[in-house]
């Protein structure tokens, strides 16, 4: 049985062909040869399933805990690694150093999460979860648990170990790649 999921190509009805015409719409000038194939295109693909992850569990978990996916990926490090900098944080998750920023001060506004100065460097500050946080982080986890299983029922428990292996070859390239240089008929 083959299941199609959905791409991220967007579909409109064409014009009629005579208001197309008019219109000085040529479709195949409009359509290069080197266009990828966004179903088959894997970084497009990732993209996609990433996006439809972060905004149902923005959905989810805002109106009932009032964290957003932002919120709940730093909570969810600081649950494992307390006492953290926020650029471990960044380095991390992927986050940029303003999201965590404004995170980490609405988190602390809403008693979630404690920040000190480093005693290593006064310049720096290390970020952990309060009781609060914990407890909030704790009831996330089991939603997120259940959100998980929902997604990946369709696989067997080899399946999931190899997408594992899989995602993690990926983020090992990522982080060891060098920069691909782009010569000047690519630039």
């Amino acid at each position: 049985m083959t299941t199609h999921y959905p791409s991220a190509q967007i579909v409109e009805e064409p014009l009629s062909k005579g208001a197309d015409e008019a219109a000085g719409h040529d479709e195949a000038a409009r359509t290069s040869s080197q266009a990828l194939n966004l179903d088959r295109y894997i970084p497009a693909q990732l993209t996609y399933i990433a996006g439809k992850i972060q905004s149902g569990a923005s959905a989810v978990y805002r109106p009932i805990y009032g964290v957003g996916i932002t919120d709940w990926r730093i909570m969810a490090l600081l649950a494992s690694e307390p006492w953290v900098r926020a650029t471990h944080i960044c380095q991390t998750t992927g986050l940029d150093k303003a999201a965590v920023s404004r995170s980490v001060r609405d988190m602390q506004d809403m008693g979630l999460v404690e920040v000190h100065l480093d005693p290593a460097d006064q310049r720096r500050q290390r970020i952990a979860l309060t009781q609060k946080g914990l407890d909030h982080h704790d009831k996330i986890v089991d939603l997120a648990r259940v959100r998980e299983t929902h997604l990946l029922q369709d696989f067997s428990e080899a399946e999931r170990t190899m997408l594992l292996d899989f995602l993690a070859r990926m983020q090992h390239r990522l982080r060891n790649a060098a920069p691909i240089a782009v010569d000047d008929e690519h630039a």
